[in-house]
């Protein structure tokens, strides 16, 4: 894909994202998520994950995630905090909470899972995904979001 445009990934919808994330060479998605722009994927993303909640498939579901997105430029982590209880979803860039499950990957392997383009349970199976706690809950996590099929 020549026409390219980094701000793309920061405001398409779920199925714009998909779509990007397949067409988009890997390298040119890493080195986006190794600029500034990266913060604002990040937000837009997490911001977005209460829209695509879906309470009807959560039943009980009480549970602090924490998704940690490695390879920050300064190599650090970015961690981001979904609260999920009585039928509702939050997410924040401030963790307050002790997570019942926590997930470590990549910047990439993140955008291709919240877009629908890989599968979490081989992604976990291969080492490219990390959990940590509730390994049930992190099998169903990707159940309890309205993610496209890629």
């Amino acid at each position: 894909m020549t026409d390219f445009d980094p701000e793309t990934l920061a405001t398409a919808d779920s199925k714009e994202l998909l779509k990007i994330v397949k067409s988009t060479p890997d390298s040119k998605i890493a080195e986006v998520m190794q600029s500034d722009l990266r913060s604002k994927v990040l937000d837009e993303v997490f911001n977005r994950m209460p829209t695509l909640f879906r309470a009807d498939r959560a039943g009980s579901t009480n549970a602090v995630i924490h998704w940690n997105i490695t390879g920050r430029p300064d190599g650090g982590t970015d961690t981001y905090e979904v609260v999920i209880e009585n039928g509702t979803c939050t997410a924040s860039s401030a963790p307050a909470r002790d997570p019942k499950l926590s997930l470590t990957m990549g910047p990439l392997e993140f955008l291709k899972i919240v877009s629908g383009g890989a599968n979490p349970v081989m992604m976990f199976m291969t080492g490219k995904l990390k959990a940590k706690g509730d390994l049930g809950l992190a099998a169903n996590i990707a159940n309890l979001f309205d993610i496209p099929k890629g």
